[in-house]
């Protein structure tokens, strides 16, 4: 678990958001602030809403109603700019490794030789250094997460969202993932993720969402809220329990 530091800027919070669809409430979040600079883990059972939830942070979906506001503004296409995603199956391009990091570097309008040290400190970064010329389809599970990572950073995003990153993922792929998002938030980096993994919750998180059934049932410091869950629903998905 990662200690809160003071607040800083680059504050997300929702206001009344809410998802219906036939009837049915996927998503009833009446108030969320995300203030503290600390990765922020999403957690709660399947069909919880984690993942709705964060694409509403992200902009991908629009609710029925309600707010996504980023330092108390409502959230704009320059907002959405300065944020990334990565999504649990990473989608690359039929391209070299190199070349997938090159697409989006020259989104920033880096001259060819700044884009080639960039590439080559990513892919130091990501341990990837070998294989600049392979074919990223040809990766294997967790090298084409890195390199999804590795592509999200090269924006320089502010906030850095993640949806389950690491669900298919061996232990040592994992680990190899935590580390570089660890990095990140060192960095500055905003780290909004989802995930269903307790034990990877008390590794890296500094708060805690949890959820259930679209709602959020409890937020608060990761040490809190993972030895003294204030809430039931809480209590039950932490011991195990199979809730929904």
């Amino acid at each position: 678990m990662r200690d809160l530091m003071p607040d800083m800027p680059n504050r997300l919070e929702i206001s009344g958001l809410a998802i219906e669809r036939k009837g049915r409430v996927l998503l009833d979040v009446p108030r969320l602030s995300l203030d503290g600079p600390g990765p922020t883990l999403i957690l709660g059972p399947n069909g919880a809403g984690k993942s709705l939830l964060l694409r509403c942070l992200h902009g991908l979906i629009q609710a029925d109603r309600g707010r996504v506001l980023q330092d108390g503004l409502d959230l704009t296409a320059d907002h959405k700019a300065r944020q990334a995603m990565v999504f649990q199956q990473p989608v690359l391009l039929r391209r070299s490794v190199a070349a997938n990091l090159d697409f989006v570097l020259k989104r920033k309008r880096l001259g060819r030789s700044a884009r080639k040290a960039r590439i080559a400190d990513l892919l130091a970064e990501g341990g990837l250094d070998g294989k600049a010329r392979q074919s990223a389809r040809s990766l294997s599970g967790g090298e084409a997460q890195r390199l999804a990572i590795l592509r999200a950073l090269a924006l320089d995003p502010e906030t850095l969202f993640l949806d389950e990153p690491t669900s298919a993922l061996d232990p040592s792929a994992t680990q190899a993932i935590e580390a570089m998002i660890l990095r990140a938030s060192d960095r500055g980096v905003r780290i909004v993720m989802v995930t269903h993994d307790v034990g990877q919750a008390r590794r890296l998180a500094a708060d805690i969402v949890m959820m259930q059934g679209g709602r959020v049932v409890e937020h608060g410091a990761a040490r809190q809220v993972l030895e003294a869950p204030k809430c039931q629903a809480s209590r039950q998905y932490l011991a195990g329990w199979l809730v929904t």
